[in-house]
């Protein structure tokens, strides 16, 4: 048996930080069809292993442990595996660091897919908002010693799961997405780079040929995609 069972949908978006850590830490696991996925999302609260809106949801075998929300799943895959660091003041940070990148996921496919971009808006948000995510990912590692050349997002002695998340994020969404890349290199040169070098380890590197494989160019999904490729072209 795998030691860990993921249900997400086919797709490189909150899933594939899960599976980047999973990856990372050199653990094993499956995902189920999309059909089981979308059954498991239709029980009953009362019925599901853990009460959930969307996934992913991570099950633990070992632990017996079954876990939804991406924040929360990765808190726990890091207290597991070495990646979250030590003292409180860390945790936080990371766990802040976690939080911005599902807001930015948030923030650009506009809450899910609640309503399409339309041109006037999406020149706002790349104009203001989207850039000024990415450089406060640049400052907070700049001021923990993070160049292009070396050195990780909190200053820690090896990469930790803010690193991971980080690279998932901006590597991911500039490769997916063209212009992405450009913009990413302007305001976060230092992102940038860190996310190239986390994406170049073995472990990840042979998550992204894999997930290059299976999903292709998609990103996010749906509707939401395709207004965002609409701005984008």
């Amino acid at each position: 048996m795998n030691d860990y069972t993921l249900y997400y949908w086919p797709l490189p978006f909150r899933g594939q930080f899960v599976r980047a850590v999973l990856a990372h830490a050199g653990a094993t696991w499956d995902e189920p069809s999309m059909d089981e996925v979308i059954a498991l999302k239709a029980l009953p609260p009362q019925e599901q292993p853990v009460p959930f809106m969307g996934p992913p949801v991570l099950v633990d075998h070992a632990e017996g442990v079954t876990l939804a929300q991406m924040p929360a799943i990765l808190s726990y895959l890091a207290g597991k595996t070495g990646l979250m660091p030590e003292g409180p003041a860390q945790v936080a940070l990371t766990l802040k660091v976690v939080d911005d990148a599902n807001d930015v996921l948030d923030d650009i496919t506009r809450f899910g897919g609640r309503s399409m971009w339309t041109t006037g808006e999406w020149e706002t948000f790349t104009e203001e908002r989207l850039p000024r995510w990415m450089q406060i990912f640049e400052a907070l590692g700049a001021r923990n010693g993070l160049t292009e050349e070396g050195g990780t997002l909190l200053g820690t002695p090896a990469p930790g799961l803010a690193d991971i998340v980080t690279a998932v994020l901006w590597f991911t969404m500039a490769e997916k997405l063209p212009g992405i890349d450009a913009m990413l290199e302007a305001e976060a040169p230092r992102v940038a780079a860190l996310s190239r070098r986390m994406m170049a380890t073995p472990a990840l590197k042979t998550l992204k040929d894999d997930t290059d494989t299976r999903f292709g160019q998609a990103w996010c999904g749906g509707m939401i995609e395709a207004s965002i490729r609409e701005m984008l072209g």
